[in-house]
């Protein structure tokens, strides 16, 4: 039961550390920063570009920054395993 208790502890240790953490990615000066719960911080857009290609530049910043999330919050957690 303890070592239970002690698995929980480094848990929560664990979401603690990545709320913390920050993904930014950046691509032709449109840039998004996501946070380990997955919020979005921060989005910059460049208005030089067209709004179509914002969009798409947009999307796969995100997509990026989730992915990169997700592979920080597998280490961290395999770590206490």
């Amino acid at each position: 039961m303890f070592e239970q208790l002690k698995k929980l502890g480094k848990l929560k240790k664990v979401q603690d550390s990545l709320k913390e953490k920050e993904v930014e990615i950046e691509r032709q000066g449109v840039r998004v920063v996501i946070n380990g719960n997955f919020e979005i911080v921060e989005v910059k857009l460049n208005p030089e570009i067209s709004q179509e290609e914002q969009e798409r530049i947009l999307r796969d910043c995100f997509n990026q920054a989730i992915e990169k999330i997700k592979m920080d919050a597998v280490r961290e957690f395999q770590s206490l395993i």
